[in-house]
């Protein structure tokens, strides 16, 4: 359940589609994403804002997806909301992950990066 559009600079925008990522439905997230990075698509943002909760294995499926991109292409997060937010600062995912406050910004830093 995830929509996909591209933006400049061959970044692909990932919209999570999802109030909440959790154990249930984290396997087919981090599987939806990993056919993009295996059809080519190795820049991405992932837009969490209809995001409303997210627990460990969300958080594990979203480390599962920066693994798997490795070091040919870049990883951004944005629209975490308050909570979604908290659980990334509690285990410490918000020093591994680049966040951004909105799909602009974060498309904007990729693209200054390439």
């Amino acid at each position: 359940m995830i929509h996909t559009t591209q933006a400049d600079a061959g970044i692909t925008v990932v919209r999570t589609g999802m109030e909440r990522l959790t154990a249930i439905n984290s396997k087919a997230f981090k599987d939806g994403i990993v056919e993009l990075i295996d059809a080519g698509n190795s820049v991405i943002v992932i837009d969490f804002t209809k995001t409303n909760f997210m627990d460990s294995s969300g958080l594990g499926a979203l480390a599962g997806v920066l693994k798997k991109i490795g070091h040919r292409g870049d990883l951004a997060v944005c629209g975490l909301n308050a909570e979604v937010t908290q659980m990334f600062k509690i285990c410490r995912m918000d020093r591994v992950f680049s966040i951004y406050a909105d799909e602009a910004a974060a498309v904007r830093a990729l693209s200054e990066k390439t």
